[in-house]
């Protein structure tokens, strides 16, 4: 846009808050332009984004929560507008089934399981399939990716982007990898990523794999458990608002511990405990089945009931048995 049609936009957006220009521009400068962005702040945030004070930053908020309406609604609203939610295919319609048609746009879907189970091959393939067109089961849209454990291999994505019938260097050029090489420096990738979902409108997938590896390997012994629990949340929060607000899907993948008081069934846990459990809306355990044949089983979802289907991963990508 112009720099005359920026300033407009400015004063528009700073008159719907009730602030200033200089203030406004503050705000659009560290891209925060969506009044549902601000709304879903907290104070401390906000002050932290802006040089104000408690009182103003608590009422620029309760602005930006006035104009997006957020109150309580009806529930036909809402049903309406969940109409709005889009899918992603992940290859396999037993998959897909098991998840609803799909994975979901505007909330959060865990895959976790042990090593080699599929998690990083189920996102590198979503990544793909997240370009196709929507009668194809994509969004048309791009993707994010956050490699925490330096498993991205455009390789595979080469491979999964011919098998799909798409270009694969256009496919390629579509992803935008970012390697997270510590906690701190992961959770820094995710708060500036809404500048990129601002200057691209077409980012329709957000992955991170995986979500725990850094926490996991940096908080060690209980002593640090709680310090740990804290950012933890935190992170998730800053996905959970991310897919709100932009209406992506957010996919990340996660590890596994033993429970030992579990004598007997299957003692695998995802790790994080009850703060991924409740942040996450989706949860999905993966285990190796036989040969290339996985199983997925939908642990807990806030519509579906429980279920189990099996998949394959091939060179192709994730089919149907």
């Amino acid at each position: 846009m112009s720099e005359d049609e920026e300033k407009e936009r400015i004063k528009k957006f700073s008159k719907k808050l009730g602030i200033g220009i200089t203030t406004g521009r503050l705000l659009w400068n560290a891209n925060y332009r969506r009044y549902e962005q601000i709304a879903t702040l907290t104070v401390a945030e906000l002050m932290a984004i802006i040089d104000v004070n408690k009182t103003f930053a608590g009422k620029i908020i309760a602005k930006a929560r006035k104009v997006c309406g957020m109150g309580f609604i009806p529930a036909d609203i809402l049903y309406n507008k969940r109409k709005e939610i889009d899918r992603i295919t992940t290859g396999s319609n037993a998959l897909d089934g098991l998840l609803g048609s799909g994975i979901e746009t505007g909330s959060i879907t865990e895959f976790y399981g042990a090593f080699k189970s599929g998690k990083t091959q189920i996102v590198h393939q979503l990544a793909v399939n997240v370009q196709l067109s929507k009668d194809a089961g994509g969004l048309e849209g791009q993707a994010l990716y956050i490699d925490s454990e330096n498993t991205f291999r455009p390789e595979r994505i080469v491979s999964m982007s011919l098998a799909m019938k798409l270009d694969s260097q256009e496919t390629l050029k579509k992803i935008r990898v970012a390697r997270a090489y510590n906690s701190e420096h992961q959770i820094e990738l995710v708060n500036k990523i809404e500048k990129i979902f601002e200057e691209n409108g077409n980012v329709r997938l957000l992955i991170v794999d995986s979500i725990t590896t850094h926490f996991r390997s940096e908080y060690i012994g209980m002593s640090s458990l709680h310090e740990r629990q804290q950012k933890l949340n935190k992170h998730l929060h800053s996905l959970e608002r991310i897919a709100d607000v932009y209406n992506c899907a957010v996919v990340i993948t996660n590890q596994v511990l033993e429970d030992p008081s579990v004598i007997m069934g299957d003692s695998t846990k995802a790790v994080g405990g009850n703060i991924i459990a409740h942040l996450c809306q989706t949860r999905v355990y993966l285990r190796v089945s036989r040969g290339n044949k996985r199983l997925a089983r939908l642990i807990d979802s806030p519509v579906l009931p429980e279920g189990e289907v099996e998949f394959k991963i091939v060179n192709d990508g994730i089919v149907d048995v």
